[in-house]
């Protein structure tokens, strides 16, 4: 059974545990140590490593501090040359070559966001659960077949957004970032319905924009398509 904790999620830092009973990942590093460590409840040790997205600060904070800390860190070649780091702890992977990381089978495979070799993952336990996690993208050109755990980007609606802009309570020159870098509640809509759910348990709706969102919203009109429990990852 796959246990999922969203410690912090959004653009102030991301970090989130996945646990199959024998084997805790770590996805995101995007909090100061200590905060790290605080979440854990003091056992980092416990981790059999990190797999980390990109390489923006939000996501990538603590990758230097983590490996000091005896923690391998998992990310694209791209995104170790990215951050600046090197060490007998860097494990690099590539889109579409799986590895193993304790008792998981990891699948790497590429997204869409403006990062220098940005990856998101399909994870594989030993009792046949599959979870995927993706964010920052404003696109999957993937589908994965029997999918049991969905944590994916939904970060801002265009609806919301082009009355914000419309208000002046966003700058308009923000659009087309976000356009080719998030994904937007419409499109993880458009993505959700190209999969096959038959299987999903439970649907993470991560790194909600503070400005450009309406939390509620986003997870009841998520379960009405789906049928699926949805939780929303916050903030912390």
């Amino acid at each position: 059974m796959i246990e999922i904790v969203s410690h912090a999620s959004g653009s102030s830092g991301n970090f989130y545990t996945i646990s199959d009973g024998t084997t805790t990942v770590a996805i995101e590093c995007g909090l100061p140590l200590k905060k790290i460590r605080q979440a854990m409840g003091f056992r980092v040790s416990g981790l059999a490593g990190v797999l980390l997205s990109h390489e923006h600060l939000d996501h990538s904070k603590a990758a230097g501090e983590v490996m000091k800390a005896g923690i391998y860190v998992y990310a694209s070649h791209g995104t170790f040359t990215a951050i600046g780091l090197s060490g007998h702890r860097v494990k690099r992977i590539e889109a579409k070559k799986q590895f193993k990381l304790g008792t998981w089978t990891v699948m790497p495979f590429d997204v869409e966001h403006d990062a220098a070799e940005p990856l998101g993952f399909l994870l594989l336990n030993q009792a046949g659960e599959k979870l995927l996690f993706a964010t920052d993208t404003y696109y999957i050109r993937y589908r994965f077949p029997g999918l049991t755990h969905i944590m994916v980007e939904c970060n801002y609606s265009i609806q919301i957004l082009n009355e914000n802009i419309a208000a002046g309570r966003v700058p308009a020159s923000l659009k087309p970032r976000l356009l080719k870098s998030h994904f937007s509640l419409e499109h993880v809509k458009d993505f959700l319905l190209a999969n096959d759910l038959s299987k999903v348990q439970e649907i993470w709706l991560l790194h909600l924009s503070s400005t450009n969102s309406n939390e509620e919203m986003f997870k009841r009109e998520i379960q009405a398509l789906t049928g699926k429990v949805v939780y929303v990852a916050h903030e912390r």
